[in-house]
């Protein structure tokens, strides 16, 4: 599988041409998983984080997700060097064996602490950084928005991940515990922005997509000028995306 999207992402594209606009060709498709994803978070996600975050002190909250964190630094360690950033991939290393050691398995952040940086990226990062454009748009169940490039690089980083490979049962059940309840931890910090997108706007399918979109190509953009590819310009991703006019060859289909 690995081997697979490495070619595709070498062989297939050369060029890295900025994204532009919206390729929704599946929207009727996507908005289904939208209205799935919204009702999961109406029924299950979001109450459960209310009562995550009520219960739990903010204290104890900061060193679960830190353990979280840690457990992904080894991932971002083999992406930063996919991606040739020796000296990003050498510093996920380091952080990794400080806070695991230092740092308690990472629940304590002690790199964070003395001033040290923190990078992070994705698989889905790795193959813009080949080149590899950003495909179609697509709604994941449960993990949400997400383009043709991020979902094969959010597969290869779960498929690759380290932690997939022990053979302690009891390990890898404490590191999917720990995804879990930061990702709760996650929505209950964001609880005012995630509203306002799911239940206070117009058409929450639309917001969240320009949302994801602009926020994902700005950090693109980012990393673009620190020696990466290239990516767009940011753009406020509150904008009404019912006055947004986006480029040829997609047009803005809410437009009158």
């Amino acid at each position: 599988m690995l081997t697979l999207v490495l070619l595709v992402g070498v062989s297939g594209c050369a060029k890295n041409h900025p994204a532009v606009g919206i390729n929704d060709p599946h929207e009727e498709a996507n908005r289904r998983v939208h209205n799935f994803n919204r009702s999961m978070d109406q029924f299950l996600l979001g109450p459960a984080s209310e009562g995550y975050g009520g219960v739990i002190p903010s204290d104890i909250r900061v060193l679960i997700s830190n353990f979280s964190r840690n457990l992904g630094e080894l991932s971002d360690a083999y992406n930063f060097l996919l991606q040739g950033k020796l000296k990003n991939s050498g510093i996920a290393v380091m952080r990794f064996g400080v806070n695991s050691t230092a740092g308690i398995f990472g629940i304590v952040d002690v790199v964070e602490e003395f001033g040290g940086p923190d990078n992070r990226t994705d698989f889905g990062e790795t193959l813009h950084v080949w080149g590899m454009a950003e495909g179609q748009y697509e709604e994941l169940p449960f993990f949400g928005p997400s383009t043709s490039r991020d979902t094969i690089g959010f597969a290869v980083d779960l498929l690759v991940n380290p932690y997939t490979f022990l053979n302690f049962d009891s390990v890898r059940g404490i590191g999917i515990l720990a995804y879990v309840v930061a990702r709760l931890d996650d929505r209950y910090n964001y609880s005012s922005t995630v509203d306002s997108v799911l239940y206070d706007s117009a058409d929450s399918y639309a917001q969240a997509r320009t949302l994801y979109l602009q926020n994902r190509r700005y950090r693109l953009g980012i990393d673009a000028a620190a020696g990466g590819s290239g990516g767009d310009a940011f753009e406020d991703p509150y904008a009404d995306p019912y006055i947004e006019n986006y480029s040829d060859p997609y047009e803005d289909p809410y437009a009158e």
